[in-house]
């Protein structure tokens, strides 16, 4: 999981969230400006050498800015693995280094465009470059509005690579009632698309009647 510097990061949290509470084990790329929107979102510093204690903070933290919201056990950490963004000898720098795919969570336009270019320029980048050399899912969280021709473009193209492009945009037929929902609504259909299971948010099954015309 890449996490870029767009403005979204509760996004992020309740994703990851998800994903280790599914048992899932996690590599995690933190890039250079995710850590100045993770600090003016939620107050967090964000170290290399104390991302456990930081990255427990920030999940812990809901999405209206409040401490402990969350229960976040220090043995679901352990799945972790924590790679620095500049590290570019990191493991899943190569193609050899196994995984299931990557979710980029929330995707700025800059990060858009360098995966689309292929540019590599940091290991969030290079990481996505080879899970699309590789073939494996993809799933971009993009979260900017509104979006310019450029980035639509790019959009495109991450798309006819084979690429999941998944705006960061919330529904409300899920019945919310609070900040909380509309964001777990969103990392909910992260999952869906990575095939991960959840119960983040209530799925709609349809209007009885609705096929007759009735109601």
């Amino acid at each position: 999981m890449g996490v870029s510097g767009a403005s979204g990061t509760p996004y992020a949290a309740a994703v990851l969230r998800a994903l280790l509470a599914a048992g899932e084990s996690v590599d995690l790329v933190v890039s250079r400006a995710s850590r100045l929107t993770l600090l003016d979102e939620t107050g967090i510093s964000f170290r290399d050498a104390h991302w456990r204690d930081d990255l427990r903070q920030w999940l812990a933290r809901g999405a209206d800015g409040k401490p402990d919201t969350f229960d976040v056990p220090g043995e679901s950490l352990a799945e972790v693995r924590y790679w620095a963004a500049g590290d570019l000898a990191a493991g899943p720098s190569s193609g050899s280094y196994a995984t299931k795919g990557m979710l980029i969570v929330p995707a700025s336009t800059a990060c858009v465009a360098g995966v689309a270019l292929g540019l590599s320029k940091d290991l969030l980048q290079r990481s996505a470059s080879v899970t699309l050399k590789e073939g494996r899912r993809l799933v971009v969280c993009v979260r900017e509005t509104p979006l310019n021709g450029q980035t639509l473009k790019h959009l495109v193209s991450l798309d006819e690579a084979g690429a999941s492009v998944l705006p960061a945009s919330p529904a409300f037929y899920a019945g919310a009632t609070h900040i909380q929902d509309l964001v777990d609504f969103v990392a909910g259909r992260v999952l869906d698309a990575a095939d991960v299971p959840h119960d983040l948010y209530r799925r709609w099954k349809g209007q009885l009647g609705s096929a007759s015309g009735e109601g």
